[in-house]
């Protein structure tokens, strides 16, 4: 998830009645299924990813320029890798999946092959992440003098055969309902929007759904992997992006070199995703809470309150003024949601968010219109915003087998809703769609170790909102050998992009000579953001 986007970029929620932040639910990411066979090779999945992988290694990647239109400067190169859309049927339909690159910055003695990235989602592109390199991100210097740092758009995302289930620009459009139902009407016509959106999807990339898998896309890794010309994968995982790396390090125990897993996903299958969502709107709030907190401690900066009582209830006044009449005829709770929303996923909007609401407060509502409206002429970026929302919705359903029954997801939310108000509604109606989706859902795979697998690096906070830290335990039992290095008393989402010497220096150490601690290592901080 930390791919370099402006962290505030909003996406719309089609189905969901609410905005997102790009990255909203890096804690809710899916896994599909593979057979339980898939590691010895027996079922067809593996051997069609056997035969890809062949015949990506014999191809190689043609390395060009890449499109002006990319945004992605020289010496980045692009090219593609042909994967199979169904792995069954390795000489069925191919697509194509868009991938960057930059080589290593140090000597070809220092090299020691390709670092390949997942920034999360799903529907996270990765390709801005050899930029590392090209706009001299202190924190990976050392790192880039051994290593080509190797991007890629997932299937269905971006550049690599995109899906869409909406309009983009109807999929924008504001302001959308409140997502906290005041009736049972509210709810009905919330329910009719997410079969919309499932329909939709199904009309607009119905080939593609049955397909968009964590395990294919873990496939689809290791046959980008035999491209690049690896014998090894050396893999680099934030949010979604953990429960990619848990699924490949299962599928592909012997294939991996070595793997950082940042701000991690619980890979079990119980949680994939219909628990994970649940489990991430309890964090969701404890993290808000820590952020009204810091707010009320720089009072003397922001002006909104002494207490978290009091800057609760501004945020509630707020909430109340915009659902009576949207701000600018467009901002309302949905809209605020998802702009404030960005606060407890990432410490670096706190001091963006609560500048926006203290300006709001003191009299400037055209601030907070400016910050949390869509901007209807970037047709671009919505055409982004769209496809990343559906490729967030499309594997989440195909990964696993969601509930059916309203009643279910009605009473789960009710109760949440209760205890938790900030984010339990609106991430129930983005999930929703996978009530009535229409293609086929798997069961997920079961995370766990086997042969070949090497001594795996997970990175996580104790507040992390959208991945809550159990999925870091529960990653670090299944996988023997693991090394977990938790920061304590820190929430910020993709802990291996903050300035933090006790976990920079560790990452440094594991991808430049393979050393891992002898035991788990428990970190302090990093620096709490100043106004």
């Amino acid at each position: 998830m930390r791919d370099n986007r402006p962290k505030s970029r909003l996406l719309a929620l089609g189905s969901a009645g609410a905005l997102v932040t790009a990255t909203l639910i890096a804690g809710a990411v899916s896994a599909p299924a593979a057979s339980a066979d898939s590691r010895r090779g027996l079922d067809r999945e593996a051997r069609g990813a056997e035969i890809a992988a062949a015949s990506a290694a014999k191809a190689g990647i043609d390395w060009q320029d890449c499109p002006a239109d990319w945004g992605l400067e020289k010496p980045i190169q692009c090219g593609w890798v042909s994967v199979p859309l169904d792995y069954a049927h390795p000489y069925g339909k191919q697509i194509k999946l868009a991938v960057d690159r930059i080589g290593n910055t140090g000597t070809p003695q220092e090299r020691q092959g390709a670092l390949v990235y997942n920034p999360g989602g799903p529907g996270g592109s990765g390709l801005r992440f050899p930029r590392r390199v090209t706009t001299k991100s202190a924190l990976w210097t050392n790192v880039s003098k051994a290593y080509d740092f190797v991007g890629f758009d997932p299937r269905g995302v971006g550049h690599s055969a995109p899906i869409s289930c909406i309009d983009p620009q109807e999929f924008v459009k504001a302001p959308k309902m409140d997502p906290v139902p005041d009736s049972e009407a509210d709810k009905t016509a919330q329910r009719k929007l997410a079969r919309e959106y499932a329909e939709g999807c199904g009309e607009r990339s119905g080939r593609m759904l049955p397909f968009m898998t964590t395990p294919n896309t873990a496939r689809d890794l290791d046959v980008i992997r035999a491209a690049l010309g690896e014998k090894k994968l050396n893999y680099l995982g934030v949010s979604y992006g953990t429960y990619l790396g848990a699924v490949y390090g299962t599928l592909f125990p012997g294939h991996l070199r070595r793997m950082i897993v940042d701000s991690v996903v619980d890979p079990s299958r119980e949680n994939i995703w219909y628990q994970a969502n649940l489990n991430q709107d309890i964090a969701f709030e404890g993290r808000w809470k820590d952020w009204e907190d810091w707010v009320a401690a720089n009072d003397a900066a922001f002006h909104l309150g002494t207490t978290r009582a009091a800057v609760q209830a501004q945020w509630l006044k707020l909430r109340a003024t915009a659902k009576k009449a949207p701000l600018g005829g467009v901002v309302g709770p949905a809209e605020l949601i998802s702009f404030f929303q960005s606060a407890p996923y990432y410490d670096s909007a706190w001091v963006p968010v609560a500048s926006v609401f203290a300006k709001y407060v003191a009299g400037d509502t055209q601030a907070m219109i400016d910050a949390a409206a869509p901007d209807m002429s970037d047709t671009a970026g919505n055409i982004g915003a769209e496809n990343s929302n559906a490729v967030y919705t499309a594997v989440e359903c195909a990964d696993a087998k969601w509930p059916t029954s309203w009643q279910r997801w009605d009473r789960d939310n009710t109760r949440l809703n209760k205890d938790y108000p900030f984010m339990t509604w609106a991430n129930a109606w983005m999930n929703l769609p996978c009530a009535t989706w229409p293609a086929k859902q798997q069961t997920p795979v079961e995370v766990r170790t086997h042969k070949g697998l090497p001594p795996v690096m997970i990175v996580q906070s104790t507040r992390d909102a959208a991945t809550p830290y159990p999925g870091a335990v529960s990653l670090h039992k299944r996988f023997k050998g693991s090394r977990l290095i938790t920061e304590r008393d820190a929430g910020s989402h993709g802990v291996t992009g903050l300035v933090n010497p006790c976990i920079n220096d560790r990452v440094d150490a594991y991808l430049l000579t393979g050393k891992l601690d002898a035991s788990d290592v428990t970190c302090a901080p990093h620096a709490t953001p100043k106004p």
